[in-house]
């Protein structure tokens, strides 16, 4: 199994495939199908829109939370198609890995130039 550099370098590997294919400029649920397809042809195991409940003083609660992809069962991907990622944004990130459990996370930002730029890692 790929330890978690490996496995994040792959991943950003498939993101840079689909933005230079796509662009920015589009829906966050295009990146998504195509970036999924891209882990795909990659063998990469993931899982789409996976529920997310908050564990509220003893009680696990489902309020309606869903990370993007999660990937290998090992990084949340938090995908964006926004002008600007903000502090915000980081602290989603963050929320999310904490609340399931996960130690890493890829907060990656579609909509800039060059994706590099638009790609954010997370360790919680």
């Amino acid at each position: 199994m790929l330890i978690h550099e490996e496995l994040t370098r792959e991943i950003i590997g498939a993101a840079m495939e689909v933005h230079r294919e796509l662009g920015p400029g589009l829906l966050e649920s295009a990146y998504e199908e195509c970036l999924c397809h891209e882990l795909s042809v990659r063998g990469l195991a993931f899982q789409r829109q996976v529920t997310l409940p908050v564990n509220y003083k003893n009680v696990r609660l489902d309020c309606g939370y869903r990370l993007d992809v999660v990937v290998a069962e090992k990084v949340v991907l938090e995908l964006k198609s926004v002008e600007e990622v903000t502090p915000l944004h980081q602290a989603q990130l963050l929320t999310y890995l904490r609340l399931s459990g996960k130690k890493v996370g890829l907060l990656i930002n579609f909509n800039v130039v060059l994706l590099k730029d638009g790609i954010t890692r997370l360790v919680y």
